[in-house]
């Protein structure tokens, strides 16, 4: 690693708008394949959809190297021990070195065990990579992506347990992913490596072993999605409900219940936190005229009340019922299994909100 950056270092970086052009030109076919990917090619774990994004990366950029704790399998011994550093449990050090490097033109993948522990790194993510394109007046780009699984896994406690979404998601300087399938993981890494700022890719414990289909377009080693940009997963006219990550799967559930009964659901995901596809979530709730928000983190100061914030902005005449949020409960997340899922989403708070703001159901206030 050290002496891909001394050569790197001599012979002078790229220069950033070449870098965000090669990015522009390698995702712009990709927009047109959000309201659905082309047909399915073969089934994916999205575990091995982020090794082959990050391997085909590796093999195309010299200056791709990655660094952190428990490296994806297989790239040690394909890479060897210059591109593939397996750090102690030192978060601090090795994302401050991270860093480093990216100033200096590579294009490090920092992974944490669990976007918890990034806590132990948050000055080197947040000042020293996110804000030092803007204080340098353009001069520095900071090609880095963090990723790491977010949010609760299962049983594992308060401290291990968080979703940091609606925390990274409201720092300028950061762009902020969170796929849910295997295509979007695969679509989104392979996008998050080129991108010339830094990027942190939200992933979930709890899918890395789910199995999606993928399509043979996304097989492709150019393939890769645009960031900023949601994707409908269902189409519905009676509501809009919008998800990341893991989340998706129980609103694509809930919507399959809610379809038994005469609603027709409209699942968004998000995929990308920041920047936040608004036009696509202000379009589907003036069709739907409702909107319910899911997230599995706290619900003060989340992504969901930042979108429901930007359709009051932006569409309120639109709205038929107020905004229904549903979040993680507001609590560190308690040890117990019973209590866990007390404090998480499931797929029947989907569903009762859904059926609250059709007006299907007594509203909350009333069986208070």
């Amino acid at each position: 690693m050290l002496s891909i950056l001394r050569r790197e270092a001599a012979a002078g970086c790229s220069d950033a708008v070449l870098l965000r052009e090669r990015l522009r030109r390698s995702c712009a076919a990709a927009t047109a394949r959000l309201r659905g990917y082309a047909t399915a090619a073969k089934e994916m774990t999205v575990r091995e959809a982020l090794n082959t994004a990050l391997d085909e990366e590796m093999s195309a950029d010299p200056r791709v190297f990655l660094m952190g704790e428990e490296i994806s399998k297989g790239l040690l011994q394909k890479f060897g021990p210059e591109r593939v550093v397996d750090t102690p449990i030192t978060e601090a050090g090795f994302t401050g070195i991270g860093v480093g490097a990216a100033y200096y033109g590579l294009r490090p993948v920092v992974e944490f065990m669990t976007f918890n522990f990034a806590m132990q790194a948050i000055d080197h993510i947040i000042n020293s990579a996110a804000k030092m394109n803007y204080m340098s007046a353009g001069n520095i780009s900071v090609p880095i992506v963090f990723r790491g699984p977010n949010g609760a896994a299962a049983g594992v406690g308060a401290q291990h347990s968080q979703c940091y979404a609606a925390w990274y998601g409201s720092c300028p300087g950061l762009k902020v992913l969170a796929p849910y399938s295997s295509e979007d993981a695969r679509g989104l890494l392979k996008a998050a490596i080129r991108d010339p700022d830094p990027v942190v890719f939200l992933e979930n414990e709890l899918i890395y072993g789910e199995r999606f289909p993928v399509s043979a377009e996304a097989l492709d080693s150019s393939f890769c999605l645009p960031i900023g940009k949601a994707k409908i997963e269902r189409e519905g006219k009676d509501v809009t409900i919008t998800a990341f990550s893991k989340m998706v799967g129980l609103s694509l559930e809930a919507a399959e219940i809610l379809a038994k009964e005469g609603i027709s659901a409209e699942v968004i995901n998000l995929l990308s936190i920041r920047p936040l596809d608004r036009p696509t979530i202000n379009a589907s709730v003036r069709k739907t005229s409702r909107l319910v928000t899911v997230e599995e983190g706290f619900p003060q100061h989340g992504v969901g009340a930042e979108i429901g914030m930007s359709i009051i902005e932006d569409s309120f005449g639109y709205l038929d019922a107020p905004i229904e949020r549903i979040t993680g409960a507001d609590v560190p997340m308690p040890y117990a299994a019973n209590l866990e899922r007390m404090a998480l989403p499931q797929i029947e708070d989907i569903v009762r909100a859904a059926k609250r703001v059709c007006h299907r159901s007594v509203p909350m206030a009333a069986t208070a």
